[in-house]
């Protein structure tokens, strides 16, 4: 059975879930799923019992809350209340009658991260490309992300390797305090790699919306984009579920027209990376006229959200703007892998603000304390040398800030883009992003009192400029416990990396690449 259901928050994919497994017995494969819930010693001081269930509450009691809702504003020290899945009430000295309470002194409580564009089905081949670029054609190229990941790797993917690297990384950005994803899977070579790409994304039991994308490679018998039907049927039924689904519209593809009335008939929002190379500046600005697709009538829309959007013309900006389409931008990895520029300079310019996401784990790592630094850092620098450019002027400490020069961000402006503008950008703000009552309880608690953040001074720039993934203590998701005091619940890692280890070496094996882990380019 799946544990969501089990535990209140219906699924609609038993039959699914049944056959998945089934399929994978007859044919040998061990899945990780079949042992994910190990056993755990019962100490003094565990979690509350039956968290997320209906009726059950707890109180998450003295934390420095930071809220993210400017309506609830923030507390240097205060309660969050939770009954079931849904925060009840945020403020100082909140009555919860027998609630159990969880002890958040000398913590900051806040809402979990968001994720707006992660390809999880890589995680096996973490840090493969740490030094390389995403095409050939100049040093740093010879192995590139274009034909490695995705013309040699991601092809001989089987079901069960898209399983277990969905569920290992899912888990792997929980422990970040990452509560919620949009991943962009990009493996769909059959109806059940789709179908293990959801059971893994479901069985992490965190918040995410399932990006149906192409068949990288272009495997043969391939279903996208017509299986999105049997998917959305079968799968997304409901929309009271941690799990969504987004349409993948590649405009880089032949025939792209075809996925976005799909999803557009289908209610969807159409997702499409947006980035300087593939000549995809014109077929933006076509798209920004309204004479986009094998039609030349396709045009965009507020169902869109687009993906690094570098490199592109002032009209598309505009049309994106104008249309209400999201962006997301992956900071660290378009400074990395020559994506272009990031535009945040470009967005502050139209009064748009992105939201932040990961990308790729073959090149960089997935802590969200990362891209927030990294965004933050990037523009920061570029703002400070416009200006400096000037040269400075007699007796002032710098040149005047000409007009048009944005303002430096803040760690304020960057948990924004993190945590309420990714809720925004995947059509989930009106239940999570924020610690506002009414909302469910994503909400993470990170641990001020340990040695690389204590003494605590500001709540944002402890967050944003000194803490990483040691200092998340506790994660909830639907006002589930997924992560308590440290450690992440109810799962076996030994045997998940032991999983996720064998599929490694069968891709690499597959693929004819050697292991070389020392390997320079």
């Amino acid at each position: 059975m799946c544990k969501l259901c089990d535990e209140g928050e219906p699924q609609h994919h038993f039959a699914s879930r049944r056959n998945f497994l089934k399929g994978a017995a007859a044919t040998g494969i061990t899945v990780a799923g079949l042992n994910l819930f190990a056993a755990r010693p019962a100490a003094a001081d565990d979690p509350p019992m039956d968290s997320g269930r209906p009726g059950r509450r707890y109180i998450i009691r003295g934390g420095s809350v930071m809220s993210l809702d400017p309506r609830v504003g923030d507390f240097a020290q205060a309660d969050v209340l939770v009954e079931g899945k849904k925060i009840l009430a945020v403020g100082p000295n909140l009555h919860a009658g027998g609630a159990t309470v969880i002890d958040a002194s000398g913590r900051v409580v806040m809402p979990g991260f968001i994720d707006t564009h992660h390809h999880q089905f890589e995680t096996a081949l973490r840090s493969f490309l740490a030094d390389e670029l995403l095409l050939p054609g100049t040093p740093g190229g010879d192995i590139n992300y274009f034909q490695y990941i995705l013309q040699t790797f991601a092809p001989v993917y089987r079901p069960q390797d898209v399983y277990i690297n969905e569920l290992f990384s899912g888990l792997s950005q929980l422990d970040d305090g990452v509560t919620t994803v949009h991943d962009i899977s990009q493996i769909h070579h059959s109806p059940a790699h789709s179908d293990a790409a959801i059971q893994g994304l479901m069985d992490a039991r965190r918040r995410a919306a399932f990006g149906y994308f192409e068949s990288a490679g272009a495997v043969a018998g391939n279903k996208y984009p017509d299986d999105a039907l049997r998917i959305k049927k079968q799968w997304f039924s409901s929309s009271d579920q941690l799990v969504t689904m987004i349409m993948g519209g590649e405009v880089y593809l032949p025939y792209y027209e075809k996925a976005w009335m799909i999803g557009r008939q289908l209610g969807l929002q159409i997702a499409a990376h947006i980035l300087s190379p593939f000549g995809i500046r014109p077929t933006l600005d076509l798209l920004a006229q309204g004479n986009g697709g094998d039609s030349g009538t396709l045009g965009l829309g507020p169902d869109n959200l687009f993906i690094h959007m570098t490199g592109m013309s002032d009209m598309g900006w505009q049309k994106v703007k104008d249309a209400g389409a999201q962006v997301s931008l992956a900071v660290p990895i378009e400074m990395n892998m020559r994506h272009g520029m990031p535009p945040i300079l470009k967005m502050q310019s139209l009064n748009l603000e992105p939201s932040l996401s990961v990308d790729v784990e073959c090149t960089l790592t997935a802590d969200f304390f990362t891209q927030m630094r990294s965004c933050m850092n990037l523009q920061r620098a570029l703002v400070n040398q416009m200006i400096l450019d000037p040269g400075f002027a007699t007796e002032d400490w710098w040149p005047p800030q000409l007009p048009g020069t944005p303002d430096p961000l803040t760690t304020r402006d960057v948990l924004r883009y993190a945590t309420v503008n990714g809720a925004k950008a995947l059509r989930l703000d009106s239940k999570t992003g924020s610690l506002t009552p009414g909302k469910e309880a994503d909400i993470i608690v990170l641990d001020a009192t340990r040695i690389n953040v204590a003494p605590l001074n500001q709540v944002p720039g402890a967050v944003v400029s000194l803490m990483d993934r040691t200092n998340v203590e506790t994660v909830i998701v639907a006002g589930k416990v997924r992560k308590w005091k440290g450690q992440l619940l109810d799962v076996d890692l030994p045997h998940l990396r032991q999983q996720l280890e064998a599929s490694r070496d069968y891709i690499f094996a597959a693929a004819g690449i050697e292991q070389d882990l020392f390997r320079s380019n």
